[in-house]
């Protein structure tokens, strides 16, 4: 893989990649866990796959590839629980998108080359056989309730390669894309008191994407502070909703009952 592309080929992948493809004009890309035998499996708004082509579709649409095929494909099967995760052939996944694999444990350096978030980050992935087992009981249990800047692919995908989860109720979860999307207006506005001190433009470019790749780094999942790992068989749709309790540094435990009155 290039410095700034991380384009791969079929033949390349092996069950517990991360992968994605960018959809609409490089808008946004859609994220899903390779599980083997030409398998991807992904989280899906409403648990149905959904495509784009208006403008409000681009925004609160962040998940699901284009409806392209019209005749259903024979080796998907339609999902029947509805909650969201999904199980595509490979094909289906990228609907005639380029596939590219997300990447792990990169380098300071190389995450803020790539300015463009949702392609790397700087946490370690759990061995590959967790990852496909993470992915499989999601499929068959769900991931709870989708978000676009909570809880979307991008969050699926690096969930399963990582067991990490973001515990408080932030305006974002483990989404790079999130984090570019917010980050930018936010390097705008941290740097615009700038202008009191100077009025060279260069300076206050230079500045706002300084504070737009330390915003990067800060909210990166290998770099958070407000994450817990968590296993699998625990995770149920009540941490899709933050109903969970911090009992000591990295141990959570879910609810059993229905949350309190308040």
């Amino acid at each position: 893989m290039g410095l700034l592309s991380n384009r791969v080929g079929k033949e390349s992948l092996k069950p517990g990649d991360h992968i994605y493809s960018w959809r609409t004009a490089y808008i946004y890309s859609h994220h899903g866990i390779y599980v083997g035998d030409n398998e991807v499996i992904h989280f899906t708004r409403h648990g149905q796959e959904v495509g784009t082509g208006t403008v409000l579709d681009l925004l609160l649409v962040s998940s699901g590839p284009a409806r392209r095929r019209q005749v259903p494909c024979p080796t998907c099967t339609p999902p029947e629980g509805g909650h969201g995760v999904v199980s595509s052939c490979l094909n289906c996944f990228l609907a005639g998108g380029i596939l590219y694999r997300f990447e792990y444990s990169v380098s300071p350096a190389l995450f803020l080359a790539k300015a463009r978030g949702g392609t790397c980050t700087l946490a370690v992935s759990d061995p590959n056989e967790i990852v496909v087992h993470r992915a499989t009981y999601l499929l068959n249990n769900g991931f709870g309730c989708y978000n676009v800047f909570k809880n979307n692919c991008e969050d699926f995908a690096i969930y399963c390669k990582t067991g990490l989860l973001v515990l408080d109720q932030g305006p974002i979860g483990q989404s790079g894309q999130a984090v570019s999307i917010i980050g930018g207006p936010l390097a705008a506005v941290l740097s615009t008191p700038l202008r009191l001190v100077t009025t060279n433009i260069y300076g206050m470019a230079a500045t706002a994407v300084g504070v737009y790749c330390a915003s990067r780094v800060a909210a990166d999942i290998g770099m958070r502070k407000d994450v817990a790992k968590v296993e699998v068989e625990d995770l149920t749709r009540r941490l899709a909703t933050g109903l969970i309790q911090v009992i000591e540094p990295g141990t959570i435990i879910l609810p059993s009952g229905p949350p309190p009155d308040h």
